[in-house]
């Protein structure tokens, strides 16, 4: 029998007077961000970030990361000329020891914070091929294969975020990464005012911006003022302080410890990712405070409690990070009493607000004070409302517009925004990952009718390629109702059993309390193996497993309404 396999899509490179833009990843989620851009006239494509999406242990159990599907580009490897990574934050830089060895190793175009970030990344995979790192500096032209391209500075949670803008006969192709404006109540500073004016003075034909925050109306708040509002808890706090928060939030971790080494306080800092990054933060410079600052854990006992300050990783409950070891006693030298002060300076992630509350709770079981982003400004978004994006696409003018990064609903709120602020919308496309859109003459834009392939690819162990559908759902199927593995020896010429079956149950029922189903399913079993070898000659016991797998799962279901993996091993003899 022959078995239709779809055949995945390659278009024949763009012409010469178009550009072709494919968002490989990030356009139906957020995380595992990739866009292919593709000059004509140059036939180079470029490539803007690689990053990598968390999985839910329930949604795919098993697998460690969801990575952007690199088949076109695999396809096209000799004219991937370069990556440009905008920022350091791992849904940008995340998949890059994954996904750039399978279409060459291209060299990575990025800024120092960003390349240092991604090295200590490379670390961990030392037997990976690895790209040649160009640092960059925003204001800064270079030529990529033969293609120029502008970066220019944006404002978001991580020092050292860029966008670019791509420079091709039609005009020019602008990318954002993740962004948010510098504004003072709605009015965005001078900096901001001539940076996206001079961008809007060029000639743009597509403007590609980050949607993650789109479902908001208005502006954001600020980031200075969440500084200040930590600052003035720092100095008016009588206890010990605890501030957990993004090991990613560059900014505000070296404030906070310039804030405390100014009235004379002590910083512990827990966790390995905050660590890493403060050591990042003082290799480049960005960070200059004194060394006795930083003491150890161990050493907190030595100093009055208002002199202690300790920067944690964990406000988004991760069951192993240094928050929750505390709020549950597991830390061997931090315990924590009626004084202390909690600050959980970051929001809530989507998907982690049951692991948060656990957090808050065992906090509160301490009696300590709590203080979070919906009590007080501890906490400011990287990526703008619909204000502030609105007013960047007013500056930047584009002839068409492609919302990104996030979650078709943030996509679909930035298009509608946009739209509603007086942009055609027949110029707008809300795209799917793997979507080909053609700029035609910088005029005319045309969407193919199929997409690249675009499912998700995924590190599994040692493994990485597409999700396999059937071991996916094999494992939600073990993890929800267990498996149920009959033995049984079968005599090949007769058909009969040559003696009662074993059962093995696994997180489906327990043996010991469940002896009439056991013996129910016995007599069963043997039934239903004998029935199926009547007559049969040879006997096929691949017929006989298929059959036996099928009336076991309906008798399992209708008197336990769980349906465990039935697995039967038959051994003819």
């Amino acid at each position: 029998m022959r078995i239709n396999r779809a055949i995945d899509y390659f278009p024949e490179p763009v012409g010469p007077t178009s550009v072709r833009i494919i968002p490989l990843g990030g356009v139906e989620e957020v995380g595992r961000n990739m866009i292919a851009v593709e000059v004509g006239a140059t036939g180079d494509i470029l490539v803007f970030d690689a990053g990598f999406q968390f999985v839910s242990e329930e949604a795919s159990p098993g697998v460690d990361y969801i990575l952007p599907n690199t088949k076109y580009l695999e396809k096209n490897a000799s004219r991937v000329k370069g990556v440009i990574i905008t920022h350091g934050h791992l849904d940008h830089i995340g998949g890059i020891p994954f996904t750039l060895p399978r279409f060459g190793t291209p060299p990575i175009y990025t800024q120092n914070l960003t390349s240092i970030m991604i090295q200590r990344r490379q670390e961990e995979y030392p037997d990976v091929p690895k790209s040649e790192i160009v640092v960059v500096e925003v204001g800064q032209s270079v030529t990529i294969g033969s293609t120029k391209v502008k970066f220019f500075p944006v404002t978001h949670s991580i020092p050292d975020s860029m966008g670019v803008s791509i420079e091709t006969p039609q005009g020019n192709v602008v990318v954002t990464g993740d962004l948010k404006l510098d504004h003072d109540d709605g009015t965005p500073s001078e900096r901001e005012v001539k940076i996206w004016g001079e961008l809007g003075k060029d000639k743009n034909i597509f403007f590609i911006a980050d949607s993650t925050n789109a479902e908001k109306d208005g502006f954001s708040i600020p980031e200075k003022r969440v500084i200040q509002t930590l600052e003035d808890i720092i100095k008016t706090v009588s206890g010990r302080l605890i501030i957990g928060t993004f090991a990613s939030q560059f900014e505000r971790m070296i404030h906070i410890m310039e804030t405390a080494e100014k009235l004379g306080k002590k910083i512990v800092t827990e966790g390995r990712s905050i660590k890493n990054n403060l050591e990042i933060a003082e290799k480049t410079g960005l960070l200059k405070i004194s060394k006795d600052t930083i003491i150890p854990a161990q050493d907190i006992g030595n100093y009055p409690p208002d002199k202690i300050v300790i920067l944690s990783t964990g406000a988004q409950g991760e069951e192993f990070a240094a928050l929750m070891r505390i709020a549950t006693k597991q830390h061997k030298n931090i315990t924590l009493t009626e004084r202390d002060t909690i600050v959980l300076s970051s929001s809530v992630i989507p998907g982690n607000e049951i692991a948060v509350q656990k957090l808050k709770d065992n906090l509160y079981r301490h009696g300590v004070t709590l203080i979070h982003y919906r009590s007080s400004d501890v906490h400011s978004t990287g990526h703008g409302n619909t204000g502030e994006l609105v007013w960047i696409n007013r500056q930047v003018h584009p002839k068409f517009f492609m919302p990104a990064y996030g979650y078709h609903s943030m996509l679909r709120c930035h298009a509608k925004a946009v739209e509603q602020s007086g942009f055609p919308k027949e110029n707008i496309i809300v795209p799917d990952n793997g979507t080909v859109i053609d700029i035609e003459d910088g005029e005319r834009m045309n969407i193919h009718k199929q997409k690249v392939p675009s499912a998700p690819m995924v590190v599994d162990g040692f493994t990485i390629g597409d999700i396999q559908e059937v071991v996916i759902r094999d494992r939600q199927s073990l993890a929800k109702d267990g498996m149920f593995v009959i033995i049984a020896s079968v005599n090949m010429k007769t058909g009969k059993l040559r003696k009662s079956p074993d059962i093995i149950s696994r997180g489906f029922v327990y043996l010991r309390e469940s002896q009439n189903l056991l013996n129910e399913g016995r007599i069963l079993i043997k039934k239903t193996i004998e029935d199926s070898t009547r007559n049969m000659n040879p006997i096929d016991l691949d017929y006989v497993k298929n059959n036996l797998t099928d009336v076991m799962a309906g008798f399992l279901f209708a008197r336990t309404n769980k349906a465990p993996m039935v697995i039967p091993v038959l051994i003819g003899m």
